[in-house]
């Protein structure tokens, strides 16, 4: 396929999953403990952009709750669970491995320490326009990959066996150290918890003006690495031999992920499994060409995140599920079949 073509194709994707995924936008709005029309969330929708149509007759409790709750929240699900899955393609093309993903590299359990010191000293102040509790669970997985990546390292190269390995090490000593604060302070657990599984409830605009632009950052840095992707897909060796700097290429994308995956769980708290499944399911859809599975994967988290938010706060009448909880549901039996599919690799 030549790059015209594929050019093509890649609009017609990308198009289709943005019908998708405003479609199961405008569905997620109407969901919840308070049920709206779809047609007042579309009266709303057209309001704002200044035609002019009476919505007089809409509730003014639903109108903010369009605009103030639901509609932030939709929004910061997208950029998360895009975030998420675009990460977990580019780890799963260094790593080799399908089944790794996100936090493979401890990073989760580094946002979890973080947060969880902030919870424990009750600090409440805000610090770089975040809360308390978002800044310090991004430096802690800042901290945590800084860490992991020394540990790796053997001289210039990185060894992305020695990666996994550390980040296993740190995750289970932070989550030790976890447990043991949860214990000490057992006021806090449900708060605790309630974090590391994940949710979206404080999403707001400003947070989202927060992280747009470091997302959007990361992903076009992505992008510009699909083309080395690929060609270390095919082989280290058969890379260098194309021209590709294997070594630099790892540590951008290792960069690059870690700086996404931070700004991601500083607002969300700890989401897995959005980057193992979705990259896994579009490479068998839309192929392994990583300048095609880089953006459709990011669609395709947003639409599957947004829609494990959905269920997370409407299954349980008067009562949100943690979205790690939903996404869990999905991944764990997924994450099993991958393990069943490719045990004899590992032999």
């Amino acid at each position: 396929m030549n790059f015209i073509e594929r050019r093509k194709w890649n609009r017609l994707y990308i198009g289709i999953l943005l019908c998708i995924l405003v479609f199961v936008s405008l569905f997620a709005i109407t969901q919840g403990s308070v049920k709206i029309p779809v047609s007042d969330v579309f009266r709303v929708f057209v309001h704002r952009l200044n035609y002019p149509n009476d919505i007089s007759d809409i509730k003014g409790s639903h109108i903010f709750i369009i605009e103030n709750i639901r509609l932030p929240r939709i929004v910061m699900a997208s950029i998360v669970g895009g975030v998420l899955s675009i990460v977990g393609a580019s780890f799963q093309a260094i790593f080799k491995n399908p089944m790794a993903d996100p936090f493979v590299m401890g990073v989760s359990s580094g946002a979890a320490f973080g947060a969880t010191m902030g919870i424990a000293f009750g600090l409440t102040t805000n610090l770089f326009g975040f809360g308390t509790i978002s800044t310090l669970a991004f430096l802690g997985a800042l901290g945590t990959v800084f860490i992991v990546y020394s540990l790796a390292r053997v001289g210039t190269r990185i060894s992305t066996t020695s990666i996994l390995l550390a980040g296993i090490v740190m995750n289970s000593l932070l989550t030790s150290i976890i447990s043991l604060v949860m214990i000490i302070n057992q006021d806090d657990i449900a708060r605790i918890v309630t974090w590391t599984m994940g949710s979206f409830n404080g999403a707001s605009w400003d947070q989202i003006a927060k992280i747009v632009l470091p997302s959007l950052i990361g992903f076009v840095l992505l992008m510009l690495k699909a083309r080395d992707l690929n060609a270390i897909v095919m082989g280290e060796e058969d890379a260098k031999n194309m021209g590709v700097n294997v070594e630099l290429t790892k540590k951008l994308i290792l960069i690059y992920s870690s700086f996404l995956i931070a700004f991601s769980v500083a607002v969300s708290g700890i989401i897995g499994f959005v980057g193992l499944i979705i990259p896994h399911l579009f490479r068998i859809v839309f192929g392994a060409d990583h300048r095609t599975l880089l953006p459709v994967s990011f669609f395709g988290g947003a639409i599957f995140l947004t829609i494990s938010d959905t269920l997370a706060r409407s299954l349980v009448p008067n009562m949100e599920v943690p979205v790690g909880i939903i996404t869990a549901v999905f991944g764990g039996p997924f994450f099993l079949y991958l393990l069943s599919k490719n045990k004899k690799n590992m032999v």
